[in-house]
């Protein structure tokens, strides 16, 4: 290749200007202890890193001369001027902050002066907010998790064997989680978020990716609730929020001045332990009260779950000359369970901002965008790039587990963990079921348990329903599957024996199901109680609620997304069924007062058909949209978010008559619409669901094709927003029109929190309020109150139809 002279000089200039040269150092205090994770930027610019746990830093600049900036909460800042020319080592000590009370007086109502300082901060908070109405910015982002502690086992798990599999020591100890992200964040008022990841590292994998998230540590006090769902019920309250002074105690510590700007340091204090509220420090700046830094911890005192304490540490820089943004940001978190104890950060760099940025249009639909090659950069890229440097124990635990890394990926490794995790024991026989696992083809196996398996109804007698399940990840690089499933049923009563099996494909961006064979099902086809729980019932109450018929078919469906927050279905049927009378009436106990009913729901007392046999082809066609345009990209694929708003369906059904001998002449339209978790800040969330349908045809059906509700008669129930507490299985079936509505609301503590030793169970309150009416049935109500840990409730219900009281009950559920 032949190059002339002015191409020469001009890859020369081109070569010197990107070459770069690396400010480096420790920070220490006065003592010579190390301060972690301090600040360090660029004067007048939004150019900067953090020193890691141990204190050191480096900074990657173009040759020149700079102002170089240290701080850290709780210290005096730092300033050296700086000629960079090589690579320069320049090791600071930080002294500890001294805040002045020498000009500060106590009002005349001997208030401390801290609260006139706080509700100038409250009444700026919403310009605060609203101020910047567009940036982007270069995010690096390292987080770390070590386990502290672990029992020798756990559910019948060897964690020592885990623990060598995954890198710890002989204790049990070591680091769990390590990795690292840099990522490009753009925001657009009002509270838009785009987050590209550009390289990603991930410690003991070459295929995973980081779960770190721009979008996820993006914390803003100026909002009057920081909403961490998981870690809190109840959303936890700003110190600077519209109602803060109710919730909290503030205390003027002293005043100090940096950069030309005096700074408030103001301790904070929840007024109430128990309530969901942060102590520590918030340093505000004299005049303009924004929020220059802040130092805050929150505790199980306040009833977060899992975590003992959680200290967040924030601080901000200028970005232009009155406008402020996040420089770094810092979660620390230590906590356990089941004797697992847990600590480690998060820790977040800002920098490079651009206030007048341009977007793509429809950037803002994708929140997040992880591409397929976001992890392949090696080691030389990752120790050129990264702003914060790695610790001894962070470099040795990658080489560790890069070794790791390669050996899980081979063949012989991955066969011999399937070996050892294969294993058919008569736990897994019983209660859990047997899982064959090969890794290497991402193929998974499963046979159920007996415990579910072997079942009771008065119609067969006893029962085997076993079933097999298989199912295979499509291709490497997507979470598409395909699945295939049979099961064989035979009653050792009434002899019937059946088998069915169905199979799921990937078609494009929707899946092909396709099923067929015989079975005994339910009458209501929201299957309301188990057979499991109807097998207890019917055993040792003598009580036979759940009400069946065999079903002979072959079904396809076709189901998606089209576009967005549009999904539909399609699914067609031809079913020959036969209603089936009891045959078995054995019982543990014999209570007085309890008797076996028909099989015949509607005419209890004699065992008369419910219906004819017949045969049945219908179409159902079903679609949804949800208003939500938001996804996440994944080298997998996209994962569409949930809306803000409701969402609503559509549902049409037709019974076709005389196809392959059809006797159904029907059309069923519904239409519903649901929304669940809509936050009421501190008063919790609420959710519902409202749905009304009318048989525009009612030629010719059957009781299976009637609208069915989800009811419940049993103290042990399957809970959900479209359920019922006390309505009755089968009565209340319409072949003619219908509106149904539910609502609950889950007050997350709000009341339990105020008692005394009660608020230590982390109960929340939870009110169902639900409503039917057909011409049946016409006015029927619920009211129902009760309490939940976590999934589990308990809830007392009662009923009224019309003014009159019909029943009430204890009612325990499960709803994760």
């Amino acid at each position: 290749m032949r190059f002339t002279l002015p191409a020469f000089i001009f890859l020369f200039i081109c070569t010197a200007a990107s070459a770069q040269v690396t400010l480096s150092g420790k920070i220490t205090d006065q003592s010579g202890n190390s301060v972690p994770f301090a600040s360090i930027y660029v004067k007048t610019t939004t150019k900067g890193t953090s020193a890691n746990s141990e204190g050191e830093y480096t900074l990657k600049l173009q040759p020149g001369r700079y102002e170089i900036l240290y701080r850290a909460v709780g210290y005096k800042q730092e300033s050296r001027a700086v000629d960079l020319k090589t690579n320069t080592v320049l090791n600071i000590t930080l002294n500890a902050e001294v805040y002045q009370l020498s000009d500060v007086t106590i009002s005349a109502k001997g208030e401390d002066p801290a609260y006139a300082i706080i509700r100038k901060a409250v009444r700026r908070r919403k310009a605060h907010l609203n101020e910047i109405k567009a940036y982007t910015c270069d995010v690096y982002i390292k987080g770390l998790q070590k386990l502290v502690a672990a029992p020798k086992k756990f559910m019948g798990a060897d964690i020592n064997q885990i623990g060598r599999e995954i890198g710890l020591d002989s204790n049990r100890r070591g680091i769990v989680y390590l990795s690292e992200s840099q990522s490009k964040l753009s925001y657009k008022y009002p509270g838009q978020l785009h987050e590209e990841m550009v390289s990603s590292k991930f410690s003991g994998s070459n295929r995973m990716f980081s779960f770190n998230r721009a979008t996820d540590a993006k914390v803003n006090f100026y909002e009057n609730f920081q909403d961490w769902q998981g870690l809190s019920n109840r959303p936890l309250v700003s110190p600077v929020s519209d109602n803060a002074l109710f919730y909290y105690k503030y205390k003027l510590m002293g005043t100090s001045t940096e950069n030309g700007v005096l700074i408030n340091k103001i301790r904070v204090t929840p007024k109430r332990g128990h309530d969901p509220c942060f102590d520590g420090f918030i340093y505000i700046i004299d005049g303009s009260w924004r929020i220059y830094a802040l130092d805050l911890y929150i505790t199980s005192r306040a009833n977060i779950n899992f975590a003992d304490t959680l200290r967040i540490n924030q601080q901000f820089m200028p970005v232009d000359s009155n406008r402020w943004l996040q420089s770094s940001n810092k979660f620390e978190f230590s906590g356990g369970l089941f004797g697992f104890r847990l600590k480690g950060y998060f820790i977040s760099v800002y920098k490079d901002y651009d206030l007048n940025p341009t977007f793509k249009k429809h950037e803002f639909n994708e929140l997040l965008n992880i591409p397929q090659k976001v992890n392949k950069n090696d080691t030389a890229f990752w120790n050129r790039e990264r702003p914060i440097p790695l610790t001894e124990e962070e470099r040795t635990d990658y080489r560790k587990k890069e070794k790791l890394a390669a050996k899980r990926e081979t063949k012989a490794y991955l066969d011999s963990l399937d070996k050892a995790t294969n294993k058919v024991t008569p736990t897994g026989l019983v209660l859990t079921g047997i899982n064959i696992i090969d890794r290497y083809k991402h193929a998974f196996y499963h046979l159920d348990p007996l415990v579910t398996s072997i079942q009771y109804n008065t119609v067969e007698g006893p029962v085997l329903n076993y079933g097999f399940s298989y199912r295979k990840q499509a291709d490497s690089n997507s979470r598409k599957f395909v699945s295939f499933g049979a099961k064989v049923r035979y009653g050792f009563s009434n002899h019937l024996f059946n088998a069915s099996a169905n199979t799921t494909l990937p078609v494009g961006n929707f899946y092909l199901n396709l099923g067929g064979g015989t079975d005994v099902v339910d009458l209501n086809n929201h299957e309301p109680i188990s057979p499991f729980v109807n097998s207890v019932y019917t055993l040792f109450e003598r009580e036979n609620y759940e009400k069946l018929y065999q079903k002979k078919f072959l079904a396809a469906s076709l189901s998606g997304r089209i576009t967005g927050g549009w999904q539909a279905s399609a699914s067609v049927e031809w079913a020959d069924r036969k209603w089936l009378p009891n045959t078995s009436g054995y019982s543990f106990f014999h209570p007085g007062d309890h008797a076996f009913t028909s099989n015949n729901p509607l005419t209890q007392a004699v065992d008369h058909p419910l219906f004819p046999q017949n045969q049945s082809f219908k179409v159902t066609l079903r679609t949804t949209y949800d208003f939500s345009n938001k996804y996440e990209t994944y080298p997998f694929g996209r994962r569409y978010l949930p809306s803000e708003y409701p969402t609503i369906g559509l549902t049409f059904t037709k019974g076709i008559k005389n196809i392959f001998g059809s006797a159904v002449d029907y059309d069923l339209l519904a239409a519903d619409i649901s929304k669940q978790d809509i936050s009421l800040g501190m008063y919790g969330r609420t959710s519902f669901f409202v749905g009304a349908g009318k048989f525009l045809n009612a030629n010719s059906l059957y009781y299976p094709d009637f609208k069915q509700f989800s009811g419940n008669q049993v103290t042990f129930y399957k809970s959900g927003i479209n359920s019922f507490l006390l309505l009755d299985y089968y009565q209340f079936s319409t072949p003619d029109q219908y509106i149904e509505a539910h609502a609950e609301h889950n007050f997350s503590g709000f009341i339990t929190n105020k008692i005394p030793l009660i608020r230590k169970l982390k109960l929340q309150e939870i009110v169902d309020f639900n409503y039917l009416s057909t011409p049946q049935l016409k006015n029927y109500m619920e009211l129902g109150v009760g309490l939940q840990y976590f999934g589990f409730r308990v809830m007392y219900g009662t009923s009224f139809n019309s003014g009159s009281n019909i029943k009430n009950g204890l009612r325990v559920g499960v709803s994760f």
